[in-house]
């Protein structure tokens, strides 16, 4: 994966040189699902969705704060105040639409099933052995509308963790976010695919308070600025290589 192009520590504000005397646009994201968004060994938080994130409050001309929040609070804390958006990769959902508005979408997601490298396991035979997931993904409920009924589906708060367990044998297979499994082939060894790319309609939006229709709208008009004048596409091209738009 290519450098990033720009860096983020937890605590760092992104600033414009002719920002609005505005309260601070406080942004939440993971920070523990590379290469969209981590915490370096130093404390910065990096990944595309920060990059993204700090673009858009250029383009809006806003004085912005990103944050780290894990993954089973990162909703509770926008509806009770703690920050105002989510930046995370989080994907629009029905259920989530029940407590949360959502920008226009800025990628698509896809899903795929990794396991040992070598592996003769196919997507039908994984019914028959334990499943890896992030609790409360697209990539979980995949897993338990596909295979829940039958499986050992062994949910984990974070990728990385299920990662750990499948490469210590203790799960035989892990189904993630196609490109955040692309990354963790490039830097783990003796993993392979079992299903590369499965097709789940997924779209990524920015998560914002129900009733923020403000706000709703400046990430929207924002979103349309860095498409149009490529900066959208340079931080894609640095992190994968193409436009996942």
């Amino acid at each position: 994966m290519k450098k990033t192009l720009i860096g983020a520590s937890l605590a760092v504000v992104a600033m414009t040189t002719t920002a609005q005397a505005q309260d601070v646009l406080r942004i939440a994201t993971e920070g523990a699902y590379p290469p969209f968004n981590n915490v370096t060994s130093d404390g910065e938080l990096v990944g595309f969705d920060v990059d993204i994130a700090k673009a858009l409050c250029v383009a809006m001309d806003r004085e912005c704060e990103i944050v780290a929040q894990d993954w089973d609070g990162i909703i509770p804390g926008l509806v009770n105040n703690k920050y105002d958006a989510i930046i995370a990769s989080m994907s629009i959902t029905e259920e989530r639409l029940e407590a949360i508005n959502f920008t226009a979408p800025y990628y698509s997601n896809y899903l795929s099933v990794l396991g040992k490298e070598g592996s003769d396991l196919t997507r039908e035979g994984l019914g028959d052995v334990a499943i890896g997931a992030q609790r409360s993904t697209v990539g979980w409920q995949w897993t338990e509308d596909q295979f829940g009924s039958r499986a050992d589906v062994r949910l984990y708060d974070t990728n990385p963790a299920a990662v750990s367990d499948l490469e210590a044998g203790r799960i035989e297979a892990i189904v993630m976010d196609f490109l955040p499994a692309a990354e963790v082939l490039n830097t783990t060894s003796g993993l392979g695919y079992i299903d590369e790319k499965i097709d789940i309609n997924d779209q990524i939006g920015i998560g914002i308070r129900k009733g923020d229709d403000e706000l709703t709208n400046a990430f929207n008009a924002a979103l349309e600025t860095i498409r149009a004048d490529g900066t959208y596409e340079a931080i894609s091209d640095a992190y994968f290589g193409t436009d996942i738009y």
